[in-house]
């Protein structure tokens, strides 16, 4: 017991977590990179410290039962059988129940918030996944960016080359979500949060970023050959900023919408090439 419990110490110390790195249970990013990150290590946290409380209450119980019940010196034959323990058996039966509607509960409260849809949102962004790629349509400033695949060479390979999303810090952002071909999953790693990504259906996401700076991003859903390679950035930065980059779009003459007419998956029941729907 000792040993073990020195092992992780061990692994601890010498693996240099801090202690922010702890508060947060060792989920990427830092404090309110969202207004839905914190919420979202709360949740997290919690679900361990619960887990941590059944598993050390267990490990003590199994312990306790193979010391106390450990065959003494002398002893032979098959030892007292007890066959029935009714208040035991309740015990296990009811602390489980209310442990896992805990869980329950508290999942679904913080995923109704995180969900809830922001009426009249600061920015509008529809997101287009692609194998192997992305489309950005910055719907409020009707300029688009059309992404190519990550080719981990040269220039194309290089983290400037990979497409990259702009969001401006403090605003509350719309982004609709969309699928030229097979199921993506639209994942900013320290937003910690990711929606999948349907043809044919349209999925839609709401938070502030809050917090400027560089973010990776890439496709949680196994999409095909190149998924590895699905890869992008999301740049929060100031309004000043961001009006910069849209003028930059339009300048380069990326004016006006993408929409459904490049994709595959032309057959889908209510489909139209000519507009996104």
């Amino acid at each position: 017991m000792i040993a073990f419990f020195s092992s992780i110490a061990a692994v601890l110390v010498l693996s240099g977590c801090s202690a922010e790195q702890f508060s947060r249970g060792y989920l990427p990013g830092v404090p309110g990179v969202t207004n839905h990150t914190d919420r979202i290590v709360g949740l997290w946290n919690t679900a361990w410290i619960v887990l941590w409380i059944v598993g050390i209450i267990a490990w003590a119980l199994m312990f306790w039962a193979i010391i106390v019940y450990r065959r003494r010196r002398g002893e032979t034959g098959m030892p007292a059988q007890l066959r029935y323990n009714n208040p035991i058996e309740v015990m296990f039966t009811v602390v489980p129940l209310i442990i896992t509607i805990g869980f329950f509960a508290f999942t679904a409260r913080d995923t109704a918030a995180i969900e809830a849809p922001v009426a009249n949102s600061d920015v509008e962004i529809s997101i287009i996944a692609k194998q192997w790629s992305w489309d950005f349509n910055y719907v409020d400033s009707n300029v688009y960016y059309s992404g190519i695949q990550s080719q981990f060479e040269g220039e194309e390979g290089s983290e400037a080359a990979l497409p990259t999303l702009y969001l401006p810090v403090g605003k509350s952002i719309k982004v609709e979500l969309s699928s030229r071909d097979v199921i993506h999953s639209f994942w900013v790693i320290d937003f910690l949060y990711k929606k999948d990504m349907f043809p044919g259906k349209t999925n839609y996401m709401y938070f502030t970023p809050q917090v400027e700076g560089t973010y990776k991003g890439k496709c949680a859903e196994l999409c095909g050959e190149f998924h590895s390679m699905m890869l992008f950035n999301v740049k929060v930065v100031s309004q000043a900023e961001y009006d910069a980059q849209m003028a930059a779009l339009a300048a380069a003459g990326n004016v006006g919408q993408l929409d459904g007419r490049y994709d595959r998956n032309q057959n889908l029941p209510g489909s139209n090439p000519e507009i996104r729907g």
